[in-house]
């Protein structure tokens, strides 16, 4: 974490406390301190696997085995994973009314488990299933065993592969809320994906970035906490919680 004392913190803390519409953007950084590897770390899935060879469309229709063996293994990971406690922080913001949305790139659904409810998921989500022809609802089980729907189509989670559109309704709300915010807060995200990079940015609110690596990007922020999405989520939590924040 940042290290001219515990200023970016301080600096954060103030903002959230004092903002009327907090709306906050999550990447994969999020995640990975549940332990959901993610893309682009050292121990995350292109040290393996190019996800944009496997997680598209081209590889769903003509690839399929390739396809199914990338998203079963990240389905059967995420059964030992479980929300922590920066997850809850953000729960409970909400709950006391500091925090408006989230709009989340991750599609693992540990911000809804956490227990936050105004979640806009932007790539979709893992946890449910569809034919990829007839767009028919099918159950994790039948995806794993590689069935197929009624209509002969293949099943597929509900993300977003590479190439595909966002789902039009969660970028909308997600557009709007950023529009009204006067804090965004964006957390453990490389801000690398479009068209989600573009979001903080379409907003003349002040903005507050956590995550772990420098992206070239800090100073288009008011304020770069340089550390772990949980660990800075508690310390500014405990900043909040300080008599007379």
């Amino acid at each position: 974490m940042q290290r001219d004392g515990d200023r970016p913190i301080e600096r954060a803390a103030v903002l959230i406390r004092d903002a009327r519409k907090l709306v906050l953007i999550t990447g994969a950084g999020m995640s990975v301190d549940s332990g959901v590897k993610d893309f682009r770390s050292r121990s995350g899935w292109w040290r393996s696997i190019d996800p944009r060879t496997v997680a598209t469309v081209e590889a769903l229709e003509h690839r399929y085995d390739l396809f199914h063996e990338f998203y079963a293994e990240r389905i059967r990971q995420l059964r030992t994973v479980v929300p922590h406690a920066g997850h809850f922080i953000l729960a409970e913001w909400e709950q006391q009314g500091k925090l408006a949305r989230i709009c989340t790139q991750n599609v693992d659904r540990l911000h809804q488990l956490g227990g936050s409810r105004n979640v806009e998921e932007l790539h979709g989500t893992i946890r449910t299933f569809r034919c990829h022809a007839c767009g028919a609802p099918h159950e994790e089980e039948a995806f794993l065993r590689k069935a197929a729907c009624p209509c002969g189509g293949r099943l597929r989670p509900n993300v977003v592969l590479f190439g595909e559109p966002l789902p039009a309704e969660a970028w909308e709300t997600s557009l709007e809320a950023i529009r009204e915010a006067d804090v965004v807060l964006v957390i453990g995200t490389s801000l690398e994906v479009a068209p989600v990079n573009r979001l903080p940015f379409l907003t003349k609110a002040q903005r507050i970035f956590i995550n772990a690596e420098e992206t070239g990007l800090e100073d288009r922020f008011d304020v770069f906490v340089k550390g772990r999405a949980r660990d800075s989520l508690i310390a500014i939590d405990q900043r909040l919680q300080r008599p007379g924040n």
